[in-house]
């Protein structure tokens, strides 16, 4: 029996274990022969650091901190399960304040209410930015400045102990691996400078999210030598200022406030120069030329016409030697007989998406990387995919009870990527891993950031079949069915909803 007083289903954030209370996992594994990306480890160990934090998966409704924070949008509004849970426990008054007083918070920023009927004194409602590959910085900073600002009204109130949500949502089209990378070294960095008015930090996540944090939470917290240097290899070489705040290297002109002076050092001063060389007249320019998306098109893997040193010849011979390749392999998946690799059912095409989009299937069990011929097998995923990738199109990959024998080689995977046309990459629209096992998540995480960051923000993990259903239905979905059996085994029976996701 409780004392009297005490809500049974309150959760004291002192009974949870801080970060520096939980035992270093094996450290992550590094590829053979690293080049570490930062010279020094960005993030050192820090114990006092690591006892004001903590990571807790759960409801952040029942926590009985100073502060919660309510990711939401910017009517206040959001139908998520955590915004209809929140409003639902604190009863009518919060509801009226946020409807007809306040009203409105812009993206970025945040508002701070009572708490109301719930165990926290005070709500601190954010809202996160829409995720867009070509406003990636503008992304990034908006979210950085939810986690900042939340952190800093925190303070200001002189709260003690604050429990944080994933701000970015999935919903918004926010990648949860570089949202949850944003919200870390912000939170570090803001610790580094204010940590002293802070008594704990907890991270509450949900459990589509809980895996990414505990990859990455070593980087940033590091608790022992090896966590630590395991962040001069993983961690992206942008971490932010010192804040952590995004930099933007072309906002950084310099001014000289008297058009007689003149710098010494000229580097610094003519950082745009490259965009365009000296050599090059104004009709040679890409500009002129009103190439389509230049710079996207380098990203994807294809070369605009003018890279690279001698622009009529590099470049065009790099592009036409690419092309006379990926022709070559087209022409032999369609006279060759693919049979031994189409017959095992691994790879193929089930309907549409509810955008009309093709939805191809890749089973990840029935690959047997040591088994099958990798040629004919890149051979076949030319013949499957080349008159698929002409326009938008979707992957899913199951990771569903796969073995070592199922798992190809990142040089492998980095071959077939690097043979196929442009097209291929532009065109996905998404690429789904279901049923993700932690070695997926470190390969995935890996090779989207230093092998294909130009897809990363197109990669997502998902752990079940049902959440597949917000972007395709049911009927449209044809997979083998022990794929639907584990799915009821680890999940349950209708565990999800669409259109719930948050």
């Amino acid at each position: 029996m409780e004392p009297l007083g005490v809500n049974p289903n309150q959760v004291d954030v002192w009974s949870l274990p801080s970060w520096a209370q939980c035992e270093p996992g094996t450290p992550p594994t590094l590829p053979p022969q690293p080049t570490p990306t930062h010279p020094t480890p960005p993030f050192t160990v820090d114990i006092d650091i690591n006892n004001k934090i903590c990571l807790w998966s759960g409801d952040i409704t029942r926590l009985n901190a100073d502060g919660i924070v309510h990711s939401t949008n910017e009517t206040l509004n959001d139908r998520n399960p955590l915004s209809e849970r929140l409003l639902a426990k604190a009863g009518p008054e919060l509801k009226n304040e946020l409807f007809s007083n306040i009203r409105y918070c812009k993206t970025g920023d945040v508002v701070v209410t009572d708490g109301y009927q719930l165990s926290a004194r005070y709500i601190i409602h954010t809202v996160g930015p829409r995720y867009n590959i070509k406003y990636q910085t503008a992304a990034e900073t908006a979210l950085h400045a939810c986690y900042r600002r939340t952190l800093q009204s925190v303070v200001e109130r002189r709260m003690k102990v604050v429990a944080l949500c994933v701000i970015n949502s999935v919903r918004r089209g926010y990648p949860p691996d570089q949202g949850a990378h944003i919200a870390l070294r912000t939170i570090r960095r803001f610790l580094e400078h204010w940590g002293s008015q802070l008594e704990r930090v907890v991270l509450v996540t949900e459990s589509i999210d809980i895996s990414i944090y505990q990859l990455l939470m070593p980087l940033y917290f590091p608790r022992s030598s090896q966590e630590q240097q395991c962040g001069s290899y993983l961690l992206p070489l942008d971490l932010g200022d010192k804040y952590g705040e995004p930099v933007i290297p072309d906002r950084q002109i310099r001014i000289i406030d008297n058009p007689q002076h003149k710098y010494e050092d000229l580097d610094d001063s003519a950082e745009l120069a490259w965009q365009l060389q000296p050599g090059e007249t104004v009709g040679t320019h890409a500009f002129t030329r009103m190439e389509e998306d230049v710079d996207k098109q380098r990203l994807l893997g294809g070369q605009p016409a003018y890279a690279t040193a001698d622009p009529t010849t590099a470049s065009l011979t790099s592009d036409l030697q690419h092309k006379q390749r990926y022709e070559r392999l087209l022409r032999r998946a369609k006279s060759e007989d693919l049979s031994e690799v189409s017959g095992i059912g691994c790879l193929y095409q089930c309907g549409t998406d509810k955008l009309g989009r093709p939805v191809v299937i890749f089973i990840g069990k029935w690959f047997k990387f040591t088994e099958i011929n990798l040629d004919k097998a890149l051979l076949y995923l030319i013949y499957l995919l080349d008159p698929l990738v002409r326009g938008d199109y979707v992957i899913i990959y199951f990771h569903t009870i796969t073995d070592t024998c199922n798992h190809p080689s990142l040089t492998w995977i980095r071959q077939v990527y690097d043979v196929l046309e442009y097209k291929y990459k532009k065109n996905l629209k998404a690429f789904y891993i279901v049923h993700p096992t932690l070695w997926t998540k470190i390969m995935t995480w890996w090779f989207t950031t230093f092998m294909a960051p130009q897809i990363k923000h197109k990669v997502h993990s998902i752990p079940g079949v049902e959440y597949l259903y917000d972007i395709i239905d049911p009927d449209q979905l044809e997979i083998p069915a022990y794929i639907t059996e584990h799915d009821m085994t680890v999940n349950g029976l209708r565990y999800y909803k669409p259109g719930s996701a948050s």
